[in-house]
């Protein structure tokens, strides 16, 4: 199967090499143009160089001949090595030619005029420097006329040379706009003849798409001739339109199934109590027991009625501290009512906390189970309790009992239990009137709260403390 990415990177890559070639030829006609520049231009500019050099050198040596002083005679050296310096670069740069060995020689000459001048000077030999002197301005003046034709000379054979120079340059231009403007034509005959493949395929599945929108399943399937991406993508596409005419028979069954459920499951409805009835019905009895006097009856059965109304509601409910907490002293009225003075139940809430945000049904299941596997089974002095308060913004709950307390191991278990573990609610860790475990307590309260802490700490007949810690909102 030839890859529409295959295809686009050889075409990027055939356009690549056409652009790096163009430029390759271009950089190298302008090298070449660029060593042609330096060698003609390079020693009319050293010549020239020369010629200046050669005056400041005549002149500082004027200089000390009318006053010798060490001063004068240092800078009168300084500008004879730095004309040395341009021979040795001249007879570096032109090795043939009888116009430029003429040039080298009379710079020589000059040299050794100077040498004899200074010598002269040393010696206070007036007749001596003064010939030398004179001498060396001839030569000079030599100098500057020799570089003139030299410099002329090679104006003259650059001239010859520049028309060669600008005839390639055009060259070069013309060849490398044919280049682009074959690249630019190759691109868009390129781009007509692949999109073209694209579209029409495209515009074949849209319209066996609508035609499937429209619930007409039965059209030709859809037929490509190039094996790449979108061939795969027409044959699974032809092949979805088979599984769907498949599966709308298969659908129509199981709705008309799903209508018989449904017609069950209503009358199995219809034979259940409404649980507004029980709520209305328990009531009606509380308020029955107040008017014969039977007050502590009466409350006992709002706590429950209140109880059962608040655990009927739909779990994923969110509400506050402070109706968890109403449900609690609730909780406890019933169990107080039943046990007496066999259990002790206290609450030491911060009115602050109220207001904070927690899942429905998080402290009574906690209050159950503490009560359930710590506290029920004593014969007296049994204790259960209820902290909330708030510390650096954050809201701290404990429920605390006196208890049986549990192993290490049982503790593990309810903190890090399996995802098998988490989706079952076991009997051991439910409560009376919820059937919610703890493990769907803590599993409901980090959905809840990600930043949510839940820690137990226990230990066999001392008791067990839950800790939860909450951000508050």
């Amino acid at each position: 199967m030839n890859k529409i990415r295959t295809k686009l990177l050889i075409y990027f890559a055939a356009i690549l090499l056409l652009i790096i070639a163009l430029f390759f030829i271009r950089d190298q006609s302008n090298q070449k143009v660029i060593e042609l520049y330096n060698e003609n231009v390079e020693p009319s500019l050293l010549l020239n160089e020369i010629t200046k050099k050669t005056n400041q050198t005549f002149q500082s040596l004027q200089i000390y001949v009318y006053e010798p002083l060490p001063e004068n005679l240092s800078l009168y050296q300084e500008e004879k090595q730095q004309l040395i310096q341009l021979q040795k670069e001249f007879k570096e740069k032109e090795l043939a030619g009888i116009p430029s060995l003429n040039f080298l020689n009379t710079m020589s000459s000059f040299l050794e005029h100077l040498d004899e001048t200074v010598e002269g000077v040393e010696q206070q030999d007036i007749q001596q420097y003064s010939n030398h002197l004179n001498e060396a301005e001839k030569t000079a003046s030599y100098i500057h006329e020799n570089s003139l034709d030299l410099i002329n000379k090679k104006l003259t054979d650059y001239r010859e040379l520049s028309l060669l120079i600008d005839k390639k340059i055009k060259n070069t231009q013309k060849m490398g706009t044919a280049i682009i403007l074959s690249i630019i034509i190759l691109s868009i005959l390129f781009a007509l003849w692949f999109s073209n493949g694209i579209t029409r395929t495209i515009e074949r599945l849209t319209w066996a798409a609508k035609e499937i929108s429209a619930g007409r399943f039965s059209g030709e399937d859809v037929v490509v001739s190039r094996k790449d991406e979108l061939w795969f993508l027409t044959k699974t596409f032809n092949e979805m339109k088979k599984n769907i005419l498949e599966s709308v028979s298969e659908i129509e069954e199981k709705a008309r199934l799903a209508q018989l459920l449904k017609e069950m499951e209503l009358k199995s409805l219809q034979n259940q109590i409404n649980p507004h009835f029980l709520f209305n019905t328990l009531n009606t009895i509380s308020k029955l027991s107040y008017i014969e006097g039977a007050e502590r009856t009466s409350d006992l059965i709002s706590s429950v009625s209140a109880l059962l109304r608040y655990n009927i509601g739909n779990l994923d409910r969110q509400t506050t501290i402070k109706d968890e907490v109403e449900i609690v002293k609730e909780y406890f009225f019933i169990q107080k009512t039943r046990f007496g003075d066999r259990v002790e139940f206290l609450q030491n809430v911060d009115p602050a906390c109220l207001s904070t945000p927690i899942p429905c049904l998080t402290l009574q299941p906690l209050i159950e189970n503490a009560f359930m596997h710590g506290i029920e089974n004593m014969a007296g002095g049994a204790k259960l309790e209820l902290h909330i308060y708030e510390d650096k913004a954050m809201v701290f709950i404990d429920v605390k009992d006196n208890g049986a307390g549990m192993d290490q191991a049982t503790i593990d278990r309810l903190l890090n239990s399996s995802n098998a573990e988490k989706g079952s609610v076991s009997k051991k860790g439910s409560g009376h009137s919820t059937g919610i475990g703890m493990r769907n307590v803590m599993d409901r309260l980090r959905l809840f709260n990600n930043d949510s802490e839940i820690n137990i700490s226990s230990s066999l007949g001392k008791g067990t403390i839950v800790s939860i810690q909450l951000n508050k909102c």
